[in-house]
């Protein structure tokens, strides 16, 4: 694996340490050079509208983050077991492991981390990824795994996710995750639209845009959890990994019931309180800056002397000019 196809560059070998991923860090660095652009240009924005402008500006590029990096992610679904379970096939030795998996939209991870780590002569801590997205084939990479001779955990776990597997939550898992990738990036698209329409300024339309960004969230939400078979037992021993909603799962849940609540906000008050919705948007103050702006270029009005003068009769005005000449 490559620096730039994803995640996992640094690998030492056969085992590799948790994941670092690329992807989240370039969208993270993006956003977060976007918002240190702002706070650089923020002190030569007057007037009271300081506040609610860098407050939009953050709270649109957090929403817009979040979007576009749980699409990345692998905690979707998390579980953690710790159990006492054989390393190597063919081997009678066994080992105390913590074993986790983290399923994510695209892929699972299988994490294997010793207590101690080091056990049996060697360093146990491995992570290994599956991907099941339209340009991975998920079978092949089991079939990797199982040329490389990874320890019996991690085979063991990957195996419930093959095409061939009873369980059935390979063909559940991924179409769930392709649908509500598809779904998120439909959300991506629509705060994108509700950003242009703020900076229009549309307010009325860019509040449905965002009530439409929530609604998306939440069916992408609705997607992933929507599977009909029931998850196969995954047991070591006595001890059973069962997996449950990761930080990914809550974190879009939140995001989602946040643009709600703020696209119904905007469309509640653009209905009632059209004049505090245009506070918060500055949009009072910039008229009031236009008028400033037209009355500074008005023509000034004559003074009275010379209002009287033209009120002189042209007969008298006649023959001023003609006793001066």
């Amino acid at each position: 694996m490559t620096l730039w196809n994803g995640s996992f560059p640094f690998y030492p070998g056969a085992n590799a340490c948790f994941p670092f991923d690329t992807t989240q860090t370039i969208i993270v660095s993006v956003f977060l050079s976007m918002l240190a652009t702002f706070i650089i240009i923020l002190p030569g924005i007057r007037g009271r509208g300081r506040l609610f402008r860098f407050l939009r500006v953050v709270m649109g590029l957090i929403v817009g983050a979040i979007i576009l990096t749980v699409q990345f992610t692998r905690d979707w679904e998390t579980g953690w077991v710790t159990a006492n379970t054989s390393y190597k096939s063919f081997s009678h030795a066994l080992v105390n492991a913590d074993i986790g998996l983290h399923i994510g939209l695209a892929g699972l991870n299988i994490t294997l981390v010793g207590n101690p780590v080091n056990q049996v002569n060697e360093t146990i801590n491995y992570n290994e990824h599956f991907a099941w997205s339209f340009s991975a084939d998920y079978d092949h990479s089991y079939s990797e795994a199982l040329v490389k001779g990874l320890p019996s955990p991690i085979l063991y776990v990957a195996e419930k996710f093959t095409t061939q597997s009873p369980c059935g939550m390979n063909r559940q898992y991924r179409i769930s995750g392709h649908y509500a990738s598809l779904i998120l990036w439909m959300a991506f698209c629509t705060w994108l639209i509700s950003i242009l329409l703020f900076s229009m300024p549309i307010l009325l339309y860019g509040g449905y845009m965002l009530l439409l960004t929530a609604t998306l969230m939440l069916f992408s939400l609705l997607f992933f959890i929507a599977r009909n078979t029931p998850k196969c037992p995954i047991q070591f021993g006595p001890a059973s990994l069962k997996t449950d909603y990761g930080g990914s799962f809550w974190l879009t849940l939140v995001t989602g019931l946040l643009c709600l609540l703020l696209g119904l906000g905007i469309i509640i008050l653009n209905s009632m309180q059209p004049e505090k919705l245009k506070l918060v948007f500055n949009l009072d103050e910039g008229k009031g800056e236009e008028e400033e702006w037209d009355k500074s270029y008005l023509p000034v009005e004559p003074s009275s002397s010379v209002q009287d003068m033209l009120m002189v009769p042209l007969g008298e005005l006649c023959e001023v000019m003609a006793t001066q000449l």
